[in-house]
């Protein structure tokens, strides 16, 4: 079992491509509601949402909503992007827009989840923000410092005082200012340290991953040749930009294939592959199962 002190990152790749024939993942505003989303950020308790749910929340994602869960006791069973994880509370959980979620907890868990829309805060959590620790899911330990920003915006979100919507935003930046130095902290050296296209590299890979961009489209966007683009990407990781594209895109596939009940066929040509087959093969030399069998292995779980 984890303990939030564990830490930990998920990759942030969206799914929205119109060729696919299916209903993609759920994309809920707050879980289970359609609504636009009506204030400046949202604020409640475990207990308001799961508990009617039986404690349990299927898995779904949010468009344009950054999340964060402050689980101060229970128990947490979850689902980010696929891979199963269980914490022992307390921790703080952030969850950038687009990452498919679910959870199970534990009946009586306590802790909040803060939903922020990303207009609220563009210069923390925009895909275009200098910044980019936030673009992925990660796990910290709860400090004493957030616990009582936490119960701050609770308070305030119940409020009707003046400048309420200015004061929500400024202890929700400061939220998304302490769990980014938290996720810096936790990060090695090295990744601290390397080249600030890198980030950009990864933001842009985000938002035209759908659009089958090949390096040289990436290395263009950078001002750089595809060349230093690899540099840049090997020094950050040890691969090159084309093995991360690859990477990136199967991900993609491999959520698609657990969450939709789209064909192998119209996921591979949504993320760009002209060839089914060729699209299997990638999928079991990076993934090291076909697709079918990886949809089957998850239905069986």
């Amino acid at each position: 079992m984890d303990r939030a002190r564990n830490f930990w990152h998920f990759s942030d790749m969206r799914a929205s491509a119109p060729t696919l024939q299916t209903t993609p993942i759920p994309i809920w505003s707050l879980y289970g509601e359609s609504r636009d989303f009506p204030d400046v950020l949202h604020i409640e308790t475990i207990r308001a949402r799961a508990a009617e749910l039986d404690w349990q929340i299927a898995p779904h994602r949010h468009a344009h909503l950054h999340q964060v869960f402050l689980i101060t006791t229970g128990a947490v069973q979850m689902s980010i992007d696929g891979a199963p994880r269980q914490l022992t509370p307390p921790f703080l959980l952030t969850l950038p827009a687009g990452v498919v979620h679910g959870f199970r907890f534990a009946k009586g868990t306590q802790g909040w989840v803060l939903t922020v829309p990303v207009q609220t805060l563009p210069e923390m959590l925009s895909a275009s923000a200098p910044v980019s620790g936030l673009a992925q899911a990660g796990v910290l330990p709860v400090t004493a410092e957030m616990t009582a920003l936490f119960q701050r915006i609770a308070a305030e979100h119940a409020s009707t005082q003046a400048a309420r919507a200015t004061m929500l935003r400024a202890l929700a930046l400061q939220v998304a200012c302490l769990a980014l130095r938290g996720l810096d902290a936790a990060q090695p050296a090295a990744a601290r340290s390397q080249d600030a296209r890198f980030a950009q590299f990864q933001d842009l890979l985000r938002q035209h991953l759908r659009a089958a961009w090949g390096v040289e489209a990436y290395a263009r966007a950078l001002s750089v040749s595809p060349r230093h683009l690899s540099r840049i990407c090997h020094a950050a990781t040890g691969q090159t930009a084309a093995a991360l594209i690859e990477q990136a895109t199967l991900r993609e596939a491999c959520r698609l294939l657990v969450y939709t009940r789209a064909s192998v066929a119209s996921i591979g040509y949504g993320l760009g592959y002209d060839d089914p087959s060729y699209f299997s093969r990638a999928f079991r030399r990076v993934i090291g199962r076909a697709p079918n069998r990886y949809r089957a292995d998850f239905d069986t779980a």
